[in-house]
């Protein structure tokens, strides 16, 4: 009891000081004034620059959703994301050396204040009696609209958390998480056309951790303790990184297709478009909670396993025995979840202390493998062969198994496995009873080894 006590009390502690960053760094004064954070840094512009910057007009990039924040009681009249997009957009066009963003946002304010300066200008003008050109500057108009705006705020995608309590001792962590959703699009102010459009998500994460104690210290005084901390990332700073990333990929994509100039020679462009291909490709092939669905598996593979057997036969006290190896192929069929597998196995059977065998197996079977573009993934398999004591006496199977597999790397996959293996035959032990014939069962660990990588 006291191991599990001090395991326990261990294994809180571990919670306690890995989930809680933010309980060491709390704010116990006031803060000054800062420079906002920085969210995001474009690698891939630091390569590229404009032959000219481009004058782009932003009239409005804003919340499109309609959604409130959520509360745990009442109704809340504050909004999810922030109202003011379009500043953010207008900071990231500047900062990106990319575009000459022009106000059109409030451009009326704009328009009413040139008038009064014209107007303050003919009156001081008539007071001096001077006959002068009153007339402002013509103000840049854009070669490019910028458009779009938040379309999606999705709350609660993914909850979860993890806990334990023991004599009265206990710790706590949950975790939830948002998702924001924002297109941005280029239309040309020459002939309205839409020169390209770009989609970008991010997610929001929030995390809670609380630990307590509870505890009567002797029969008239209780201890309690408890302490927590939580922290949600700022939906504006999220909001601001998804608008860096679109302006980022709008750029790129805009060189990509000659909409934009760049003062870099070919080899550079090229060096920086292919980069952001393979960052495209791997987004293409992620799908929500972060699950890549690339074509992890080849087609030819070399497995190896090392399992226990347990015999079941007719007699009491079958065994375990750890001394199975197996070597096999398997062959994927291309675009689809099923690959075929051949099989080499030596292993022992044995019920001590009525016999003790060693044994071959030749197999041939068929497997689905259920997420076959995930690198976790579990699988079923059945198939038959047969199983040999000296090569010169043999005897049918069938088998079905069930496991799981883990790519460690792009051309290795650990795997765990559970298999049952039925006889035609009822003689394995040297004793025939009832109508069931004998099998054996497989537990094991493998390692899968592919080939043919591109």
């Amino acid at each position: 009891m006291k191991v599990i006590k001090k395991v326990l009390y261990i294994s809180l502690l571990f919670l306690f000081l890995t989930s809680c960053s933010v309980l060491f760094n709390q704010p116990t004064k006031k803060q000054a004034a800062r420079f906002g954070e920085e969210v995001y840094h474009s690698n891939l512009l630091d390569s590229l620059t404009p032959k000219k910057p481009i004058v782009v007009g932003v009239y409005k990039f804003r919340d499109q959703t309609g959604q409130y924040k959520q509360v745990e009681n009442g109704v809340s009249y504050s909004t999810a994301v922030t109202q003011g997009a379009t500043t953010i957009l207008i900071k990231a066009l500047e900062d990106s050396k990319w575009f000459i963003p022009i106000e059109r946002e409030n451009v009326s304010n704009l328009l009413n204040e040139r008038q009064i300066i014209r107007s303050t200008r003919n009156e001081d003008n008539k007071k001096k009696g001077i006959k002068k050109d009153t007339s402002l500057p013509p103000l840049l108009f854009a070669n490019v609209l910028l458009e779009g705006g938040i379309i999606s705020y999705d709350s609660n995608i993914i909850t979860g958390g993890a806990g334990a309590r023991y004599f009265g001792a206990g710790a706590s962590t949950q975790y939830r998480q948002d998702r924001i959703t924002i297109y941005l699009r280029a239309v040309s102010t020459a002939n309205g056309k839409i020169l390209k459009t770009v989609y970008i998500s991010k997610t929001i994460l929030s995390q809670a951790i609380d630990v307590n104690l509870f505890r009567f210290v002797n029969v008239k005084r209780l201890l309690e303790v408890e302490t927590g901390v939580s922290q949600n990332e700022p939906g504006q700073l999220a909001v601001k990184e998804a608008i860096e990333k679109a302006v980022e990929t709008l750029i790129i994509e805009g060189v990509k297709d000659r909409i934009w100039e760049t003062n870099q020679n070919n080899n550079t462009v090229n060096t920086v478009i292919e980069v952001y291909n393979k960052e495209k490709e791997i987004a293409s092939n992620t799908k929500l909670f972060e699950r890549e669905m690339l074509e992890h598996r080849r087609k030819d593979i070399i497995t190896t396993s090392y399992f226990a057997t347990y015999f079941d036969g007719d007699y009491n006290n079958n065994t375990y025995t750890f001394n199975g190896v197996q070597l096999g192929y398997k062959y994927f069929f291309k675009n689809t979840k099923f690959n075929i597998e051949g099989r080499l196995a030596s292993f022992k059977l044995s019920n001590s202390p009525i016999f003790s065998k060693n044994y071959y197996t030749a197999d041939l079977g068929i497997e689905y493998t259920i997420l076959p573009k995930d690198k976790f993934t579990p699988f079923l398999y059945l198939g038959g062969g047969g199983l040999f004591n000296d090569f010169k006496h043999y005897d049918f199977k069938i088998h079905a198994g069930i496991g799981v597999e883990y790519l460690v790397h792009k051309n290795f996959g650990l795997k765990m496995f559970i298999e049952k293996s039925q006889l035609f035959t009822d003689e394995i032990d040297g004793k025939i009873y009832g109508k069931r014939n004998d099998g054996f069962m497989k537990y094991g660990l493998g390692l899968n080894i592919y080939f043919n990588n591109k």
